[in-house]
């Protein structure tokens, strides 16, 4: 049951019609049995999974609140390993199996070890790391053990945010299904702009790029030059704006039901450095690592080298985290790389970058920067293997004179099909239309997410008169119906 498609227009209206009617103390069971019929609507059989993981996370709670020393302890070892072993089985068996065949056969080893044909539960990596923080938060003493089964049931399994995120932390979901919630027209107002906010990221403009994007890394050997440096570029958008837009959908869908989701995705596109992007982007699961993994290692409070291998393996857990591929080990490798590269230039560089203000150029080139290595990065994040991510960063630069040679010549030419636009046009996957929406569909949504987060659109909004507001969101509606992606594309981060 897909945020972008009729079934979940029904099931929510539906769950929101009966959850207003519904006395207070009985509004979590129809939360429950609506989060269990959405995910089921996925595969049936794996709701068993997350029963396993929610009741041994349940336990293990109570008894972490009721024990100290070393029971303390070992109800928490038992809990995280309950919780990765599961993530372990489903998501990273069969890797670490095709890694250590691999491994065999150059090391020319006589045996071989069979993988299991295993399908991955949807949404694994997102719920059992929301049990695991809850457990932590418990060990750790910052949250009190809760013991309504059903309401923690809820809190890992809670619909609008089960599948992908944001990754939630008791303190403010397990409150919140405590709380009373009636029924608040603004609340709802806000939730509903929210979800078709998403539904235009997503629809409009994610699922157009992802057909292009798809054309090209679907067989990259068959590309050079500018349609691998183009898909590679609109993979950038079409992930956050996919991601972000399924966070939207979220938040909104929760929203009009009376909670508060966290904000997960802050522009990461316009941060002027690597610590920034990271305070931008999946922020639940950056805050994560953070808190229970880099913190706990000793974070930057320890020796240099200690801290540099702090960091990589900080960064390269959250890559294994989003799939079981030696690719999102790279990625997080990268990102990791960059961070520690950034770092040290900052800290040579602070006495020089005091006396030189670039001003306006300066942000401008500093953005670009962090964005085109994060590009790079993307490469591996989205190639199906090594190889074919070397393949599209050595053919980056193939053909790319005769390119630009060709826009020069052909100034003022009008064919798409032999100028500047011809590695967009391959395929017959891009129209005039789409050169013409997505761009300015990017624009649009950068602007006022810029100005929202300056404070500033909300106010902006609210002073334009009655008709014009309207007139917005009736625009907003046509774009999603007339120009939206109807083949239901499924969110990337489901995968993971």
């Amino acid at each position: 049951m897909l945020f972008n498609s009729l079934d979940y227009i029904i099931f929510f209206i539906l769950t929101v019609a009966i959850y207003y009617h519904l006395p207070h103390h009985k509004r979590w069971i129809l939360l429950l049995i609506a989060s269990c019929v959405f995910y089921m609507a996925f595969i049936p059989v794996y709701i068993f999974i997350k029963v396993f993981v929610v009741s041994i996370d349940y336990i293990a709670g109570i008894r972490i609140e009721e024990s100290s020393g070393k029971k303390k302890k070992l109800w928490l070892c038992f809990s995280v390993i309950c919780g990765l072993g599961v993530l372990f089985l489903y998501k990273y068996l069969n890797f670490t199996v095709n890694s250590l065949n691999g491994l065999a056969q150059v090391l020319h080893w006589n045996y071989s070890l069979q993988s299991l044909n295993l399908i991955l539960p949807i949404g694994v990596s997102f719920f059992i790391f929301q049990s695991l923080s809850y457990v932590l938060e418990v060990y750790y003493g910052r949250q009190k053990a809760e013991r309504h089964y059903g309401y923690y049931f809820l809190y890992v399994s809670f619909f609008p945010q089960l599948l992908a995120g944001p990754i939630e932390r008791p303190q403010n979901l397990v409150k919140q299904i405590h709380e009373r919630h009636d029924f608040n027209y603004t609340k709802a107002v806000e939730g509903i702009k929210l979800i078709a906010w998403g539904l235009l990221k997503k629809v409009v403009i994610a699922d157009r790029l992802a057909q292009y994007v798809n054309y090209i890394y679907d067989k990259p050997y068959s590309f050079q030059g500018m349609s691998l440096i183009a898909a590679t570029f609109f993979f950038a958008f079409q992930i956050y704006y996919d991601f972000s837009g399924y966070t939207d959908i979220a938040r909104g869908s929760a929203k009009i039901l009376g909670f508060d989701l966290v904000i997960n995705f802050r522009r990461p596109y316009s941060a002027q450095s690597f610590q920034e992007f990271w305070h931008r982007w999946h922020i639940s699961l950056s805050t994560w690592f953070r808190d229970y993994l880099y913190i706990p290692l000793g974070g930057g409070r320890v020796i240099y080298s200690r801290w540099i291998m702090n960091i990589y393996i900080t960064f390269i857990l959250s890559g294994l985290w989003h799939g079981a591929n030696w690719t999102f080990i790279i990625w997080g490798t990268l990102h990791g790389s960059y961070l520690l590269i950034e770092r040290v230039m900052q800290t040579n560089l602070k006495n020089f970058s005091e006396r030189i203000k670039l001003g306006f150029a300066g942000t401008v080139m500093k953005v670009l920067f962090i964005f085109s290595l994060t590009c790079i990065a993307w490469v591996f994040f989205r190639s199906q293997s090594l190889s074919e991510a070397f393949y599209v960063l050595s053919h980056f630069g193939v053909g790319l004179k005769e390119y630009l040679a060709n826009i020069v010549l052909l100034h003022g030419h009008r064919s798409a099909e032999n100028g500047i636009l011809y590695p967009l046009m391959i395929g017959g996957i891009f129209h005039k239309i789409d050169l013409i929406l997505i761009p300015l569909g990017i624009f649009i949504l950068e602007f006022a997410e810029y100005l929202h987060e300056k404070n500033q659109i909300i106010p902006l909004w609210a002073r334009q008169p009655a008709v014009v507001r309207y007139l917005g969101y009736v625009t907003v509606v046509l774009v999603i119906l007339n120009f939206g992606c109807i083949n239901r594309v499924p969110f990337i981060y489901f995968q993971f």
